[in-house]
């Protein structure tokens, strides 16, 4: 395994051109913010220490990451005056002395770059003493250019900003990322070198590179092969860029794992889901984080299933249903236009089309337990807290209000009542 001392995530910008209050790094894309996305790119390095150095909304983007993420050895740094990433990297240096091994520096809003990326990263670094990862995108879009000796292929001489760039220096395809690996010692060295000499008065992290090469250095340029994982997202346009890409990547490991996408284009399912081989996804359908779907099962067209459901091996959801913090059990059937909110459904179960788990009674959510074997008549409405029993029936159009069935009984009308007629409950008489 590759591995890297500390790795410093910089994530105190204010992201003003995404037009929200929220901080930048809080925005979601399947199911996790985009700094919970760079965070989890970051463990793959075993860092000893990881510094998030925040600044707008500080203590909201720690409560975020603390309550969803694996905070395990985060360390949060406040960037109270922001001055560019050299200052940014100069709040988190009195953080940097304990660990050993090199730093690597990422951006909190760059949520594709991938595992390999950064390991071939780190990989360099141990080869020449500092190493960026660069890219050769069809448009620059604000990037640094690299600016080389002896051409393109020379080593790197320096990075210039697009906004110090001259007219022949903007023309240059190779854009820095902003992504380094440094040797701690030398970093901490140059660090306090740093000017403000630009057009934008603060300290770039990007001299640094042309620091080293005046000493000597020869840092080491890494390409990406995929010029998506540069994607940094600074508009909400961006944040859908990023969203697709890391959709794709999604939904192509579900399908290696033997799960039956019947329409990629059309399925959005988001970071964290399970789903067991020969399961079927059909098109249209939206799948949250926190869900967890068996074999053999069936989802969809037009379904929505929410987080905390659970679908044991061969359920079906099927047309317009829509699924919150539900247990549905092996071979248990909801087919048709059915909301199932917080309710535990056994085995062998039909819900009718039309039926209504209503979970909330203004204030708070109740539970609903729907038995093994029981049949839940079209146009159902089950007011919770309800129990309906295994074998249990309840006739079409049926409101049980706050009721508990027996196993195998009948119940029909507004408000439901029983009737003589009882159903055999399953493994048992009736």
């Amino acid at each position: 395994m590759v591995r890297a001392g500390t790795v410093v995530i910089l994530a105190a910008g204010q992201g003003t051109r995404m037009k929200s209050d929220m901080p930048k790094v809080l925005h979601r894309l399947c199911g996790r913010t985009l700094l919970g996305w760079v965070l989890a790119s970051a463990r793959a390095l075993a860092p000893e220490r990881l510094i998030v150095v925040v600044g707008e909304g500080a203590e909201e983007v720690e409560r975020v990451v603390r309550a969803e993420e694996d905070a395990r050895g985060v360390q949060f740094v406040v960037q109270e005056r922001r001055r560019g990433t050299g200052h940014a990297v100069q709040t988190a240096a009195p953080h940097l002395s304990a660990a050993p091994g090199p730093v690597v520096v990422l951006y909190g809003d760059m949520p594709l770059l991938s595992e390999a990326s950064l390991a071939a990263l780190v990989e360099a670094q141990g080869r020449s003493g500092t190493a960026l990862l660069t890219a050769v995108p069809a448009s620059a879009r604000g990037f640094g250019r690299i600016v080389r000796a002896d051409g393109e292929r020379g080593p790197v001489r320096a990075i210039v900003e697009e906004k110090d760039a001259t007219p022949a220096q903007r023309a240059l395809r190779e854009v820095n990322l902003g992504v380094y690996c440094f040797d701690k010692e030398t970093l901490l060295r140059l660090l306090p070198r740093l000017k403000a000499e630009n057009a934008q008065g603060e300290l770039y992290l990007t001299d640094l590179i042309g620091l080293l090469v005046g000493e000597g250095g020869r840092p080491e340029a890494c390409v990406l092969s995929d010029e998506r994982e540069a994607i940094g997202v600074n508009t909400l346009a961006h944040l859908a860029e990023a969203r697709a890409v890391l959709q794709e990547r999604i939904l192509e490991r579900h399908l290696a794992a033997g799960v039956q996408i019947e329409d990629p284009a059309t399925t959005f399912i988001d970071h964290g889901v399970e789903i067991g081989q020969r399961t079927r996804i059909l098109p249209c359908t939206v799948i949250r984080t926190g869900v967890s779907i068996g074999a053999g099962c069936e989802v969809g067209p037009f379904t929505h299933l929410r987080g905390g459901t659970v679908l044991e091996d061969g359920a079906e959801i099927g047309n317009f249903t829509e699924a919150k913090k539900a247990y549905v059990g092996s071979g248990t059937k909801a087919k048709h236009l059915t909301y199932l909110g917080d309710v535990r459904i056994g085995r062998g179960t039909n819900i009718g089309a039309g039926t209504i788990v209503a979970n909330y009674d203004g204030r708070l959510k109740h539970e609903t337990v729907i038995g093994d074997g029981a049949f839940i008549g079209s146009g159902t409405v089950l007011v919770a807290p309800t129990k309906v029993g295994d074998g249990a029936l309840t006739g079409a159009g049926a409101v049980v209000t706050r009721k508990e069935i027996p196993a195998g009984a009948v119940w029909v009308g507004i408000p439901a009542r029983p009737i003589e007629k009882r159903r055999k409950a399953p493994g048992g008489e009736g």
